[in-house]
């Protein structure tokens, strides 16, 4: 008599293109929302306040792109095409539009500065970047220790360079009240503080608005060169594993370094580009640029180094070289 057998389910079949692209974005979004949340946290913004700007987040983006398809479009059309691009409902979205096109016309208050307006001219960290790059004002490389007033190399002759609208007392308080500099008035000099950059530590709104440049512009060019095939914006990263505490620490130095050096090239020669096209006045100088150089490190976990420890070698697999496992670059 034949034996009865469970007929084995069919295999599922393996993910379309498509939908691994989609499940990609999904991961990729939810690395950076978790960052966004552990933010939010540490700071008491509740959810409801962060998912409001989610939401106009998302109004924004699909506003854009509807007039970048179809620049004369109507004004309903407009509030379908971003319902049904983001999923908002048509109420919610024409109550968004309207209020975002109330705000450009002066009538009422935005509920935020969106990051084009508030990213206004530092000119503490003008001064800073200035005095750490420009040859009048380094011996040996560092930045010199300045009188605070007198002919070049001074902090006044410093701050002269930078903007004659701003008293030089002005600027060197504000360098002061963000830690960033220290006064000796005995002899009436002033020199930097020693950093990594510019780190304004006595100033938590300021600091959160660097986070928001930085890591904003730094996203803007990595997710353009997502959507648009000439990959435009220069966007890589080295990233390695199997490391002690020991040797992360003894990275910093080294990036430091790194650092310093392009901050030594880069400045003079952005500098000496702004000059040049304001002279020329061919063309409006209005273009931008942000560069920087970031690292990130996670610290080795003793359980899991005390779990690896333990198990055996029968169930590990063959270990290939570390140099060639573990060092890896961002392909281009």
């Amino acid at each position: 008599m034949p034996k009865s057998t469970t007929p084995m389910p069919p295999a599922e079949p393996p993910p379309s293109a498509l939908e691994a692209e989609a499940l990609a974005l999904q991961q990729a979004l939810g690395g950076l929302l978790a960052a966004a949340a552990r933010l939010a946290v540490a700071k008491g913004l509740p959810y409801a306040a962060a998912q409001d700007l989610m939401q106009q987040a998302f109004v924004e983006a699909a506003s854009d792109a509807a007039a970048a398809a179809q620049p004369g479009l109507a004004p309903h059309r407009r509030v379908s095409r971003i319902a049904t691009a983001t999923g908002i409902n048509r109420r919610e979205v024409t109550r968004r539009v309207q209020a975002a096109a109330a705000a450009a016309r002066g009538e009422s208050p935005a509920a935020g500065d969106s990051a084009t307006a508030r990213r206004g001219r530092s000119l503490a960290s003008e001064v800073y970047a200035h005095w750490r790059s420009q040859r009048p004002y380094l011996q040996q490389g560092r930045p010199r220790r300045l009188p605070r007033q007198g002919p070049e190399p001074s902090f006044e002759s410093l701050a002269q360079e930078i903007t004659r609208d701003v008293h030089p007392r002005s600027l060197l308080d504000e360098l002061l009240r963000l830690k960033l500099a220290r006064w000796d008035q005995a002899d009436d000099h002033v020199e930097l503080i020693a950093g990594d950059g510019y780190v304004p530590q006595g100033d938590r709104v300021r600091l959160l608005e660097l986070l928001g440049d930085n890591v904003g512009d730094h996203l803007r060019a990595a997710v353009a060169n997502v959507i648009h095939e000439d990959r435009a914006h220069f966007e890589q990263a080295v990233f390695a594993d199997g490391l002690s505490t020991a040797s992360l620490a003894g990275l910093r130095p080294l990036i430091a370094a790194q650092w310093q050096q392009l901050l030594a090239t880069l400045v003079p020669h952005l500098e000496a580009r702004i000059e040049a096209d304001a002279a020329e006045a061919t063309d409006p100088a209005s273009g931008r640029v942000r560069i920087g150089l970031f690292s990130y490190h996670e610290a080795p976990v003793a359980d899991a180094a005390a779990a690896q420890q333990t198990e055996s070698q029968s169930e590990r697999p063959p270990a290939l070289p570390r140099r060639a496992r573990r060092t890896r670059e961002t392909p281009r």
